[in-house]
């Protein structure tokens, strides 16, 4: 497609709340998993030292 303009950008021939609500749930999603992996690896950490402590112990 070509548009003229930013806002016919924008708007996507009609489709634009279809077309940016879906890039904005893509996006969401991804950071969602990038938190959860970050916090699970910070979990998986803290075991592994505990795991540790108690072996030299």
């Amino acid at each position: 497609m070509n548009w003229n303009s930013v806002s016919e950008f924008i708007n996507m021939g009609g489709y634009g709340l279809y077309v940016w609500g879906s890039y904005l749930m893509v996006a969401a999603v991804i950071a969602l998993e990038v938190v959860q992996l970050r916090n699970r690896a910070r979990e998986l950490d803290a075991a592994k030292e505990q795991t540790q402590e108690g072996e030299q112990a």
